[in-house]
C-alpha cells in the first residue's frame, strides 16, 4: 500500500510536467502544413526523461502491435522511471504520449538512429545516449531491469 501511494504521489507531478511540456511544444512549434503536430527535439528531454522510441512501418505492423500489447498496463512503471513512449511510423501519424509529431522530425530521428523502415525499439537514457536497441518486441521487464541497473536510476531509487 505504501509503495502504491508513493507511485501515486509521483504521478501528479509527472502529469503536470507532461502537460507543461505538451503545452509549450504545441504553442511554440506547430507548422503551417500540419497545424496540429509537434516538433520534437529529443535534446529537450535530456536529464529529465528516459525515452523509449518504437519505430515501425505503420501501426498495423504485427511487431508494433505486439510491443504495444506488452506495454499495456505498464503506465505506473513508465511513470516511476521517468520513461516516455515515442511511437515513430514511416506511414501514419507518429506520437509522443498520444500527441502527433511533425513528420519531418520523424525522418530526422530515424536518420539520427540509423533506422530504415523496419521495426525497432531503442531505449535512450537521461544522458541522451542509446542504451538498448532491439529489432524484435521486447518484454517490459527487460527494459525496466536495465533502467533499474543504471547508476542514475539507482540514485533515484535511494532518494525515494
Amino acid at each position: 500500500m505504501v509503495r502504491y501511494l508513493k507511485r501515486m504521489t509521483k504521478l501528479i507531478p509527472f502529469l503536470l510536467t507532461l502537460f507543461t511540456i505538451s503545452a509549450n511544444l504545441s504553442v511554440t512549434s506547430t507548422t503551417p502544413t500540419t497545424p496540429n503536430t509537434l516538433m520534437l527535439n529529443l535534446q529537450s528531454y535530456q536529464w529529465k526523461n528516459r525515452l523509449l522510441l518504437v519505430f515501425a512501418p505503420s501501426e498495423n505492423t504485427p511487431e508494433y502491435q505486439q510491443q504495444m500489447q506488452l506495454f499495456s498496463n505498464q503506465t505506473a512503471e513508465f511513470v516511476d522511471r521517468d520513461l516516455l513512449l515515442i511511437e515513430l511510423f514511416s506511414n501514419g501519424t507518429s506520437r509522443i504520449n498520444g500527441k502527433p509529431i511533425n513528420p519531418e522530425d520523424v525522418t530526422s530521428i530515424k536518420q539520427q538512429f540509423n533506422i530504415g523502415d523496419e521495426f525497432s525499439v531503442i531505449l535512450v537514457g537521461k544522458d541522451g545516449t542509446a542504451k538498448r536497441r532491439e529489432m524484435t518486441p521486447v518484454e517490459p521487464t527487460a527494459i525496466f531491469q536495465q533502467i533499474d541497473a543504471m547508476p542514475m536510476r539507482q540514485r533515484e531509487m535511494r532518494s525515494q
